[in-house]
Formats: structure tokens, C-alpha cells, sequence
């Protein structure tokens, strides 16, 4: 499986000669290839190529007098076999704002429903382009309203749009943007998973918590965040994503939540020995399960726990168990 669009680095000596000869060439040979000069002006003191592939990769190249840097969705021409990868932000800043303009017109192009989404559509950037999850990563958002059941993709999408264009994740794009994967088929589950992160983050950062995600811990694991405040202790949290009994073995929304939970707390949790928090998103559940889980209010086998339901249109409630130390929406009280 192909990695998230990272550029190559390359310290070579470049000409244009050189890059019809060693790259174009490599590309028309094997895929069938256009070579052109980019859509938007090129960085400042550099030289630059767009490359358009018959079956519907595209790629990027600019150089000047120290080196090059190689972007695409394709095969990496020999040439450029074992050079370094750096994403956008360890790029100078002007070869960075150059490829994600040309990038996101191409997303836009091919998907312009996005464009009503700015911010998300250049977070998920480096996997909405990238060489196998181009597709399943769009269709996910498209088709599936990345993940909330129920729900129309414009609704969906502007939750998510209204929490990243707050800033509060960018550090972390990457690694963040990379948890939706980049398979060439749709793994709902995974995925809808992945974005369970991005609720909590943007319910936590709402109550005024710096978010960071992937903490290593002394066991060898990673907790999904760490959150600090002025005013409060330094926690760690967990998120965790049942899926609902329609779609598992599970018999009921009071048993899928335990088993999910039991995953957690009976691995990474057990192990670290305690002091984090579990966040259970049920936000899967149609409103009869939910129903059902705050009829019941279960226990899911660790404290402090949070168990809620988010809506694409901002409604949130849920319940704890256990002393929480963390502030939470009144809807939890």
C-alpha cells in the first residue's frame, strides 16, 4: 500500500534536458505521458514540469541549482530511486504553497463538491491525491458522509470543515490525515473509526484543550491524545469506535459498545495501568440504539470512561462513568 504524498528530495544536478531524458521519458515509456509547464507560476527561482499520465496520474517536478523536488501519484521514475522523503511543511515554504495549489486544483477538478470544504479538502490533501487511496479516501466522504449514518455529505463535511479550519490539528497533518489510510478500497469501519479522533479532538479543543496526538508510552504502545490546559492536569485519551449491532455479531447497541471496549481495556489500557481516559463514539448508532445506550447507561469496563453520540449538525450528548478529569459539554451532565 502507497505511503501519503510526500515530495522526494533530490540534491542532484537538474536541466530540462535532463528531466525530459530521465523523467519524462521513464514515464512515457512505461505509462504513457504528457510533460508540461505547471498550471500556476512556478516557485521563485526555480524551474518547473507538470506531468499528466494516460491512466490518470499526475506528478510534479521543480529544481534550481541545488536539487529538485519530486511530487506524485505515480511510479518514481528510476532516477530518483532512493532519495528522501519530506513532506509539505519540512519543504521551503514557496515550493510547498506551489505544488498543493496545482494539487488542489486537480482535487477540484476531478471532485468539485469539495470545494465547498477548503480546509478539509487541504488536510486530507496528502491522501485525497495519494497514488491507491485517491479514490476510497474521496468515496468515503462522498458517499458515505464520512461516516455519520443518516446524514448528508454537505452537513457532514462542514462539521469537520468548521473544527480543521480552526488551525488546532495543522502540526499534526500528516499523522492525522494518515489514519484514514490509503488502500484502494473503501474500509468503512477503519475509516469511520479515524474520524471518531477528529470528533473528540474538536470536542476537546472547544472546551479550550491543546490537542496532540500519538503518544508513545513505556509499554510500546500509542495513546490517540494527550490534552493540556492552563487550568487543568495533563491527561491522556483513548478513542474508541464500536461498530452497531446491525453490522457485527453483536445483538444488541449495549453489547456492541462492551465488546469494543473490551478491546481497549484488555490491551493498550490494561497495560499502561491506568490514567486514561476512554472515549466510546457511538456516533455509528441510529437514534434507536443510542436510544437503547442512554436508556441503559452501561459500563464499558473502564474509568473514567465517556460514552457519547455526535451529530453532523454539532448535537452531542453522552454519559461517564468514573471520575473524569476533563471538562466536558453540559450536554454530558
Amino acid at each position: 500500500m502507497a505511503t501519503p504524498l510526500r515530495f522526494r528530495r533530490s540534491h542532484a544536478h537538474w536541466t530540462a534536458g535532463r528531466v525530459r531524458a530521465e523523467i519524462y521519458q521513464a514515464l512515457d515509456d512505461n505509462l504513457g505521458a504528457q510533460m508540461s509547464r505547471p498550471w500556476y507560476k512556478q516557485p521563485e527561482g526555480y524551474d518547473a514540469r507538470r506531468f499528466e499520465m494516460d491512466n490518470g496520474d499526475i506528478a510534479l517536478f521543480c529544481w534550481d541549482e541545488d536539487g529538485g523536488y519530486w511530487l506524485g501519484n505515480t511510479e518514481t521514475p528510476k532516477t530518483l530511486w532512493g532519495t528522501d522523503k519530506v513532506t509539505f511543511e519540512e519543504s521551503p515554504d514557496s515550493v510547498a504553497d506551489w505544488a498543493q495549489r496545482e494539487l488542489l486544483a486537480q482535487l477540484y477538478e476531478e471532485d468539485p463538491w469539495l470545494e465547498a470544504t477548503p480546509t478539509l479538502a487541504w488536510f486530507f490533501l496528502p491522501v485525497f491525491l495519494s497514488k491507491d487511496g485517491r479514490e476510497s479516501t474521496r468515496t468515503f466522504f462522498r458517499e458515505h458522509a464520512a461516516g455519520f449514518p443518516d446524514a448528508d455529505r454537505e452537513t457532514a463535511l462542514s462539521f469537520y470543515e468548521e473544527f480543521l479550519a480552526t488551525g488546532a490539528l495543522d502540526e499534526y497533518r500528516y499523522v492525522m490525515a494518515s489514519k484514514l489510510g490509503t488502500s484502494e478500497s473503501v474500509h468503512f469501519t477503519r475509516m469511520a473509526a479515524a474520524m471518531s479522533e477528529f470528533t473528540v479532538a474538536k470536542v476537546l479543543f472547544e472546551q479550550g484543550y491543546t490537542v496532540t496526538p500519538e503518544i508513545e508510552i513505556s509499554t510500546g504502545h500509542s495513546i490517540d491524545f494527550r490534552i493540556d490546559r492552563a487550568d487543568a492536569e495533563t491527561t491522556l485519551v483513548e478513542v474508541t469506535r464500536p461498530v452497531p449491532p446491525d453490522d457485527r455479531a453483536a445483538d444488541s447497541a449495549v453489547t456492541a459498545i462492551r465488546q469494543t471496549a473490551a478491546n481497549k481495556t484488555g490491551g493498550q489500557l490494561q497495560e499502561h495501568g491506568g490514567g486514561v481516559t476512554l472515549f466510546v463514539d457511538c456516533s455509528s448508532f441510529t437514534d434507536e440504539g443510542w436510544s437503547e445506550i442512554m436508556r441503559k447507561q452501561p459500563d464499558v469496563g473502564h474509568r473514567p470512561a465517556v460514552v457519547f453520540r455526535a451529530r453532523p449538525d454539532s448535537r452531542i450528548d453522552g454519559y461517564t462513568h468514573g471520575s473524569v478529569p476533563i471538562d466536558l459539554p453540559s450536554a454530558f451532565e
